[in-house]
């Protein structure tokens, strides 16, 4: 033990759960040093390269809407259909994403308003199996664009996924068609169905809901593709241009509509459900 250890050890304002983990966080991007709490502040947004962290349902909610929100219950769903089993049970795997996001699946609506307008807002949540689509999720989006209809307000998702579930194999997949059947239902209904896209969305999420929103948004530098770089250039035998996955890049191209900083997505939010909401009638 060297002596800045012995010092630092008797030091009696440092307690035994202060540590480098909770005092700092260190930026995926650039890897700059910042202090936990400045990180948070800037809404986990790094100060230095503006690299946007991934957040939960909790800290998106509190980010958007107004003062209160109400959270949807989560539909229940049959879990483990397959009686599926790899190095661990599926179970045992959802047991675990459970404990530590204190959440019930990947997907998470609630519903508030914002700049007093109403608003429904789902929110992937990349912590719970990477923010994987299964059964239990695709039951959530459909929950939550019904619950749009019946409020008569704008549906809004933040897409974050490695794509479809391996667990519940085909099940995972017939997610897909459904969902969009939910954005049909939305259409039909004259209610605006807005996506942000943040990182990374990929797989079958960026293959189906993720990309059929009336207004398509994307954070700053996010990773939205289909499948991955080199299982693209194996199968077509090109190189492909550097950042092509990236939301800049599909900005260019004309994929997306626009790519909005996370300290403006309230207000950018708020303005396009000023134009694209039907208007409430009056009390």
């Amino acid at each position: 033990m060297n002596w800045f250890t012995q010092v630092r050890k008797r030091i009696p304002f440092i307690s035994k759960r202060s540590s480098d983990d909770t005092l700092w966080h260190k930026c995926r991007d650039c890897e700059q040093m910042i202090y936990t709490k400045e990180y948070e502040e800037n809404l986990s947004v790094c100060p230095e390269c503006g690299h946007h962290g991934r957040i939960g349902p909790a800290e998106r909610f509190a980010q958007l809407f107004d003062e209160s929100w109400t959270m949807l219950p989560s539909p229940a769903v049959r879990e483990d259909p397959l009686k599926f089993r790899d190095e661990k049970r599926y179970t045992d795997r959802l047991r675990v994403a459970r404990n530590e996001t204190g959440e019930a699946d990947a997907l998470v609506n609630a519903r508030g308003e914002i700049e007093g307008q109403p608003v429904v807002i789902a929110v992937q949540d990349f912590a719970f199996m990477g923010g994987s689509m299964g059964v239990g999720v695709g039951e959530a989006f459909v929950a939550g664009a019904r619950a749009a209809i019946a409020a008569r307000c704008p549906y809004v998702i933040f897409t974050a996924s490695g794509g479809a579930r391996m667990q519940e194999g085909i099940l995972s997949l017939m997610q897909m068609p459904k969902m969009t059947v939910a954005v049909q239902e939305l259409k039909e209904a004259g209610l605006p169905y807005i996506v942000v896209l943040t990182d990374p969305t990929s797989g079958g999420v960026m293959a189906s809901y993720a990309m059929l929103g009336d207004v398509q948004i994307a954070e700053p530098k996010a990773l939205l593709a289909f499948t991955g770089r080199r299982v693209i250039e194996n199968t077509i035998r090109e190189q492909l241009p550097e950042g092509f996955q990236r939301a800049e890049y599909l900005l260019e191209h004309g994929t997306i509509d626009m790519i909005v900083e996370r300290k403006e997505l309230r207000a950018m939010l708020a303005r396009l459900i000023g134009f694209l909401a039907p208007q409430r009638e009056a009390a």
